[in-house]
């Protein structure tokens, strides 16, 4: 933001030009996830469309999903005979990124060379005109003005395009730029804007069917600081209108003694200056009228131009109240962003910097858009701001949540101009308790936000206090440096006002629907109105438990508890490896665990240690690990607690004083500090969301067992640690160390981290081995003795594994000697050998009276053919003796007789077998 009387030089985005502070021009550039339909009537008929001369469009989806093409004529009444309607495709069809639809034949086609697509999104950023769909409206304020006769007229006060952006008003009227949108399935808006003058209210936010806003983040934008800037919103499915609001405000440029009709100079006290001397300034007559400034959102302008909270159930963005439309609630709050006068719940004084006494004087002075810091007594006085909140109404699923300790959190925009090490501190207190300081920048420090958790539930203070220097002078040496603080912004508050509506579960009653709370780990269907759980393993956001999408998913290796508030794991783990799995438990590991880093010395020689405190896993996911400040112990009356005198984390750190260093029986722990607030995930690999645990910081990995990570994420966020702190605890397999185990620092940050950022541990335990199974261990089978055989079983070496299952118990079973076994074996070769003899006789034996038949029956044959007179006797039956004999011709061996058998066969198949009569007549073959 420029300073009064300078000019305000922003980029015109390649336009290389420069433009004055009055001017405050905020820019745009806007790209939708969607498409948008476009409807237009046809012309008299005059002669044959030509494809050139019109389109195609699809219509509106029906009940069923289906649409259909049709074709629109580019100028109505200029032709006539367009194509016939066709059957369109179905209203969820879309194109890819890289493709467009290519309307003649509905199909996807990939875009030529040179050219882009977004896919199912639009992109608007040539703005030489109103692109289509867009609407430009402007509006009074309606605020009265006793200055002037008439109401300004703001007709002309719209959204103007200027080729590559487009420019908001710069008169004191409200315009709006709207664009209406139909999405068939969820996407987003992306916009990049410009916005470096705080003195224009700009308010985004979309409304859906039902005319309601969304209410996932506020509406108020943030000026930029670095010229343009990204802005994203999810939009829901359906129908939704983008809603840019704009409206300037004539502030002071001075400093002054803020009055809301009347504009009064005083000169600011103490008056350090003379308006006597040569080249003074003089004071400027007061009592000239000015419009009145807005006032902050959750309050309205009365008749008597006084800033009133508008009642509970509606809203305000600083001008009229608005009922909160059904189906929503007021989210309440306190959103200072006004400094007209100081709210009522705010004080200022000055705190001496030698006897801190207070100086009943004034310690920060409004001035429009910011607070800033006044001159004091002295350079090295306590300029003071106090904010007190009476307490928090969070939400009933924050309440059932005991381990999710977040109640509100408080936001604000400050910048520093300091010449010399000046100091600013923010300080909390709680139940009128001193305060305890949280954060403090030294030197300038550009325009930023922070934002502290508040998780307690109590009356508190938050403070502000800024000193230029720590040294006392004489004189006056730095008045100009100085502090401003541009926003606050408290949620949660009990009795506050509300700056937009959220959505809200309904609950039936005899007079209607009322709001009501949804349990713990349920989250609000913005459809129906009704509380729905959110699926296994996944949690709930807290503060936005608006859809199904408000349900995020837990990181790997672990689970939801039953509420839906956190992640954790449950002590086990399961990893599978190409050669096998892994199964691990680490419940010998959850009770917590400390580890002292090495001693440090302050500048003064005192020694010092960073003491840590671990809780690994179990317990349900309560954080067990407390670190304590104990330094104003003695301070507290007995039954007492003070505020942030310990906390509770996964993973904390503390500094400690030993005794010989403070000479008490005990050290003394302070400073304590959350590493771990949340889980993110248990895993082998290195890296996880963005966090990191190098290997190389430690000592490697002997066994060849992966090292099970932890990995972790703080609340906390300072100026070093934007994003907060991490934490990673290496879990490591160690035979040697029995349970719990050892805990290590690495070799090249004895502190822990290296940037003070990142934490990294290495625990070593042999509970942290895997659990054994069947493949760790074989089987060794003894020989047999004495009819005895053992088996036993033993673990392989090296052994890998811890608990699990146990080995079996060895095996003693009955067997035989090679004695017996040979016994048995000549016995059967024996046996077997007979077998086979008396089978051979067998067989020669029959094969002896086969032979014979045979020949009776080749005789029998060769006789009839031949007509042979009638045998003598009678053929031998069979079954009966053989009485005649088989005589043969020559007495030979049996070897010899099937020789001679086959070697007789003739060559058309039969044998010659030679035979006597039984006359004794001589031998005949046949």
């Amino acid at each position: 933001m420029a300073e009064p009387g300078h000019s305000l030089h922003p980029s015109a985005r390649g336009r290389g030009r420069t433009e004055p502070r009055t001017l405050r021009l905020l820019r745009l550039l806007l790209w939708v996830g969607t498409t948008f339909q476009v409807t237009q009537g046809a012309g008299p008929e005059l002669h044959a469309c030509k494809e050139s001369e019109y389109h195609y469009e699809y219509t509106a989806c029906d009940s069923l999903g289906s649409r259909w093409r049709v074709a629109v004529p580019h100028t109505p009444g200029l032709c006539t005979s367009l194509p016939d309607p066709v059957k369109g495709t179905e209203c969820s069809f879309s194109c890819k990124a890289g493709e467009f639809l290519d309307m003649k034949d509905q199909s996807c086609k990939p875009c030529a060379e040179g050219r882009y697509s977004l896919g199912t999104g639009i992109r608007f950023d040539e703005w030489d005109g109103l692109p289509h769909g867009f609407a430009s409206l402007s509006t009074n304020m309606e605020i009265e003005d006793s200055t002037t006769d008439s109401t300004e007229n703001c007709t002309s006060s719209k959204w103007v395009p200027l080729g590559d952006y487009i420019s908001s008003n710069t008169d004191e009227c409200t315009a709006t730029l709207m664009y209406a949108v139909n999405l068939k399935q969820s996407g987003t808006v992306n916009f990049e804007y410009y916005y470096p003058d705080s003195s224009i209210i700009f308010e985004f936010f979309v409304q859906n069917d039902q005319c309601q806003p969304n209410a996932d983040d506020s509406r108020w934008m943030k000026t930029t600081e670095k010229g343009w800037e990204l802005h994203s919103v999810e939009l829901n499915r359906g129908n939704n209108v983008l809603y840019w609001r704009t409206t300037a405000f004539s502030v002071w440029s001075k400093v002054s003694k803020p009055v809301l009709t009347q504009l009064m100079y005083k000169w600011a006290q103490p008056k350090i200056c003379s308006e006597d001397l040569e080249g003074a300034v003089k004071l400027p007559a007061s009592g000239v009228k000015t419009r009145c400034p807005p006032c902050n959102p959750g309050f309205f302008k009365t008749n008597s131009s006084t800033c009133e909270p508008c009642p509970y159930g509606s809203y305000s963005n600083g001008s009229d109240c608005s009922h909160c439309p059904a189906g929503t609630e007021p989210a309440v709050g306190f959103e200072y962003k006004w400094w007209n006068t100081l709210p009522t719940n705010m004080e200022t004084t000055v705190l001496s910097g030698i006897n801190f006494e207070y100086k009943g004087m004034t310690g920060w002075e409004v001035a429009g858009d910011h607070i800033y810091t006044a001159v004091g007594a002295s350079d090295n006085d306590f300029m003071i701001l106090t904010l007190v909140v009476p307490g928090f109404r969070p939400p009933q699923s924050v309440m059932a949540d005991t381990e999710n300790k977040e109640v509100a959190r408080i936001t604000f925009v400050f910048e520093t101009i300091c010449s010399v090490n000046c100091e600013l501190y923010f300080m909390v207190g709680m139940k009128s308790r001193t305060n305890s300081p949280v954060e403090t920048w030294r030197g300038s420090k550009g325009k930023q936000s922070y934002t502290y958790i508040i998780e307690e539930n109590a009356t508190m203070s938050f403070t502000w206090a800024f000193q230029r220097t720590s040294f006392h002078e004489t004189g006056r040496k730095y008045t100009s440096d100085v502090a401003k603080i541009y926003s606050i912004n408290v949620t949660n508050v009990m009795d506050g006002v509300a700056s937009y509506c959220r959505p809200c579960a309904l609950e039936a009653s005899d007079i209607g629907s009322s709001c009501t709370s949804c349990p713990a780990g349920y989250y609000i269907d913005r459809d129906s109105g009704t509380c729905r759980s959110c699926p296994p393993n996944t949690i709930l956001k807290a503060h936005q438990p608006y859809g199904a999408q408000a349900c995020v998913t837990c990181g790997p290796g672990t689970k939801s508890n039953k509420i839906h508030s956190l992640c954790y794991n449950d002590c086990t783990f399961s990893v599978s490896t190409p050669t096998r799995t892994f199964d691990y438990n680490f419940l010998a590991l959850e009770n917590t665990i400390s580890l002292a880093g090495g001693p440090s010395f302050t500048s003064k020689g005192l020694k010092y240690f960073h003491h840590f405190t671990f809780s690994l896993c179990g317990n349900q996911g309560k954080k067990m690990s407390v670190c304590t400040d104990n330094v104003t112990d003695l301070r507290i009356p007995e039954g007492e607690s003070g505020f942030s005198k310990s906390i509770t984390a996964y993973v904390c750190q503390a500094v400690i004083i030993p005794p010989e260093v403070t000479g008490y029986k005990a050290g003394v722990s302070s400073q304590p500090v959350s590493l771990a607030d949340r889980l993110i995930g248990v895993t082998t690999d290195m890296t996880l969301d963005g966090i990191t645990s190098p290997a190389e910081l430690f000592h490697p990995e002997p066994l060849g067992i992966p090292d099970v990570i932890f990995f972790y994420r703080s609340n906390d966020v300072t100026q070093s640690c934007s994003s907060g702190r991490s934490t990673t605890i290496r879990v490591r397999c160690s035979l040697l160390k029995p349970a719990p185990g050892s805990l290590s620092l690495p070799s090249t940050c004895s502190d822990g981290t290296c940037d003070g950022c990142n934490f990294h541990f290495l625990w070593e335990s042999v509970a942290a081995c895997p659990l054994c199974s069947a493949a760790d261990y074989h089987a060794i089978v003894s020989s047999c003795v004495a009819g005895i055989q053992k088996t036993t079983y033993v673990w392989r070496e090296p052994k890998l594994c811890s608990r699990g299952i146990s080995l079996p118990e060895q095996r003693v079973t009955i067997c035989k000697t090679i004695d017996f076994w040979l016994k048995v074996g000549i016995s059967a070769g024996t046996c077997t050998a007979i077998l086979l003899t008396v089978l051979t006789c067998y067989f020669w034996k029959k094969n002896q009276k086969l032979e014979y038949k045979y020949s009776k029956l080749v005789m029998n044959a060769t006789l009839k053919d031949c007509d042979l007179p009638a045998a003598d006797s009678c053929a031998i039956m069979e079954g009966e003796d053989v009485e005649d004999d088989l005589i043969f011709t020559s007495k030979k061996s049996l070897f010899g007789k099937i020789r001679s058998f086959t070697s007789k066969r003739t060559p058309d198949g039969f044998d010659s077998v030679p035979l006597k009569t039984s006359s004794g007549s001589p031998d005949m073959d046949l």
